[in-house]
């Protein structure tokens, strides 16, 4: 016995050590993870289809600022190398059309604008290309490798003003508004000065040309020709550009002084245009009517440059699809397509047909990038963070894992999908995220956390970026919370139809599905309705605003970037157009603009504790419209709360924002919910 139990320890001591340890328990997403996430995304694949670029977007905490690096990873998965380094962020990463070299945009030393800059794939230091003192947005290789075109605004004569005292010192010009669209979130006001134009610089004599120069019309989405003779573009040369709300399609020859020609009405905001490899056809978005614009379900069209008439390929699909690219060889299209909290890679032949699908349903795909037998793509899911992928015979293969370790400590909560009628007998899609530990025996405090847009989506991803909605649910469920996330009517993904019924109708058919969701999780015994909230950023915040004002049930709501006075927003956001075209002038249509101001009118309905909140420089939704509710509540003695955060947009970059917001959310919901 003595000898048989000394064998035995001699085994069990020679045994790996892992073999008796326990796999580490995981633990509940926490607002600081949000230090550790990366946001991976903008892939582009080289021409041989040997290697991927793209961008890691990660947060320094002690600089408090988001950073931005150049990546590559090999088809295979098996090399990963980070390419920039330093405080300065690199984007838009493009290969060289021979793959020798990779150019990206970073504004870095010495004078800090964003400039081309230039790295050998052999290896070495990047080197700077351009030189320019203009604002560049973007840029493009010629298929010859031989010039850079260049898509800047050329700005106004930047030299300071000189005060009557004789001070040399500089002070901010006046800003002299003489556009009719005159002010944007994250850019400011805009004057004819900020219009985009079209240049030309040569990569080997780093010489600067100008290709359009109109300095009235904005040029953009520019594309070379296969053979590098051409360019097309969008642009509008209406009297007023700004009016219609629309771009149009132009093509001009590559070369200083060539005059400009209009292809085609596109009905759609900008977007991308794409070659066919043969340089007989241009693919584009075909929008629908202007005055939808808000609305858009973008179409797939081709437009052949010989003559004739444009051809709808996805006309029967009523989903919307995003910008295509051509198959090497020219005989089918790709894109995406946004289908009901999903969406997928397809492509079409350029003859017409039917839409094959390229990719299933467990990932959610955003970006993709193709090479000639060889597609690169961004997704993501419930449990996994976007990553690269490799998207081969309808499977994807995962080459990068930014995110890998931060989710493997992580349990997150399970999402589930639901659907249920609405009031009126409409069908109703959206999700449901359940707490880690969530026990079905057990009614739990719920949040509605409504989306944007409106014509934004609830869907699977887990995005890690600068609107995390999906992040937020899940640290919602972390805290104990169910959360319902409600694709109501006004959303994309379920058809044109659903998308713009509520065109000039704003906080009816919306507020009537959420309540129907609510209505269904308290039903189906998962919802306390004693411990309901209530909250959203922009088109959720304007959403909260209205459901505050219309139900009673919620014992604690935040309205976050949103609205309730829709007149004070006429000239003080950037939907100008869109009001015009869809509520009318408020001179013209006072009855609609009330209507659809309800909170703010109807603000002795409300008797639910809601902090508001909203970025100081926001032209999207200006703070006003939360300000105007705070004072609101205020006089009616609500409990309330405004948060104000100095210097940001719509979209918070200032991490710390970003990280006070979630705390602060958390704070105001347990104060009133309390959740065990």
């Amino acid at each position: 016995m003595r000898s048989s139990s000394l064998a035995l320890l001699a085994i069990l001591f020679s045994l790996p050590t892992s073999i008796f340890a326990q796999a580490p328990s995981k633990r509940p997403i926490a607002i600081d993870d949000i230090y550790r996430m990366h946001e991976v995304g903008n892939p582009q694949i080289s021409h041989d289809g040997k290697w991927i670029a793209y961008t890691v977007t990660s947060i320094d905490r002690e600089a408090d600022k988001r950073q931005s690096s150049i990546w590559m990873v090999n088809w295979e998965g098996t090399e990963n190398v980070r390419l920039t380094y330093g405080p300065a962020s690199c984007n838009s990463p493009r290969w060289s059309p021979d793959g020798r070299y990779l150019a990206f945009l970073s504004s870095r030393a010495p004078d800090e604008k964003t400039q081309v800059w230039l790295l050998d794939r052999r290896g070495g230091e990047a080197r700077q290309l351009t030189k320019l003192k203009e604002s560049l947005s973007g840029y493009a290789w010629s298929p010859n490798g031989k010039k850079l075109l260049l898509e800047m605004s050329p700005g106004d004569d930047d030299s300071a003003a000189t005060p009557p005292t004789g001070d040399t010192s500089k002070i901010p010009k006046p800003i002299v508004i003489d556009r009719y669209h005159f002010k944007e979130d994250g850019d400011g006001y805009l004057t004819a000065a900020a219009n985009n134009q079209l240049y030309l610089f040569d990569v080997e004599t780093g010489k600067l040309e100008p290709l359009t120069t109109d300095r009235k019309f904005n040029d953009s989405g520019a594309v070379w020709s296969p053979d590098s003779t051409r360019i097309a573009y969008f642009s509008n040369h209406a009297t007023n550009p700004d009016l219609s709300g629309s771009d149009e399609i132009f093509l001009i020859d590559a070369h200083p002084g060539a005059t400009p020609q209009k292809l085609e009405n596109a009905n759609y905001p900008g977007g991308r245009l794409a070659w066919s490899p043969d340089g007989k056809l241009l693919a584009y978005l075909q929008g629908l009517e202007p005055k939808y614009r808000a609305y858009n379900q973008n179409r797939l069209a081709v437009l052949p440059l010989a003559g004739g008439p444009s051809r709808l390929l996805s006309e029967t699909l009523d989903r919307g699809v995003s910008p295509p690219e051509f198959t090497a060889d020219g005989s089918s299209i790709t894109f995406m397509v946004t289908d009901d909290r999903h969406q997928y890679s397809a492509k079409i032949p350029v003859s017409g047909g039917a839409i094959e699908r390229l990719s299933g349903t467990d990932f959610y795909i955003s970006q993709q990038s193709s090479a000639p037998g060889h597609t690169a793509v961004t997704a993501s899911s419930d449990t996994v963070a976007p990553e690269i992928f490799a998207l081969e015979s309808g499977k994807l293969r995962q080459l990068t894992s930014h995110n890998g370790a931060l989710l493997s400590e992580l349990q997150l909560g399970a999402v589930d999908d639901i659907s249920f009628k609405s009031k009126d007998g409409t069908e109703i899609h959206g999700m449901i995220v359940k707490p880690p530990s969530f026990d079905p025996s057990r009614k739990y405090p719920t949040l509605l956390w409504i989306h944007g847009g409106p014509n934004g989506q609830d869907g699977h991803a887990l995005l890690f970026n600068t609107y995390p909605l999906q992040v937020e649910r899940q640290l919602f469920a972390a805290h104990g919370y169910v959360v319902l996330a409600i694709n109501y009517r006004g959303s994309n993904g379920r058809g044109a139809e659903f998308t713009r019924s509520i065109f000039a109708d704003w906080g009816n058919k919306e507020v009537v599905d959420l309540l129907a969701g609510v209505d269904f999780a308290v039903a189906s015994g998962i919802a306390d309705p004693k411990r309901l909230a209530v909250g959203g950023w922009s088109y959720g915040g304007v959403l909260t605003d209205f459901l505050i004002a219309s139900d009673s049930r919620f014992k604690a709501a935040i309205s976050g970037a949103g609205i309730g006075n829709e007149i004070s927003m006429y000239g003080s956001d950037e939907y100008v157009v869109q009001y015009n075209n869809e509520l009318g002038p408020p001179w013209k249509s006072p009855d609609t603009w009330i209507k659809v101001s309800y909170p703010f009118f109807h603000a002795d309905r409300i008797h639910t504790p809601t902090l508001f909140m909203g970025g100081q420089a926001d032209f999207n939704v200006p703070v006003a419209g939360s300000e105007q509710m705070y004072q609101a509540l205020r006089t009616l003695n609500v409990p309330t709360e405004l948060v104000v955060y100095p210097g940001q947009y719509h979209l918070f970059t200032r991490p710390s924002y970003v990280y006070d917001r979630l705390q602060r959310y958390f704070s105001w919901f347990e104060l009133y919910l309390k959740p065990q």
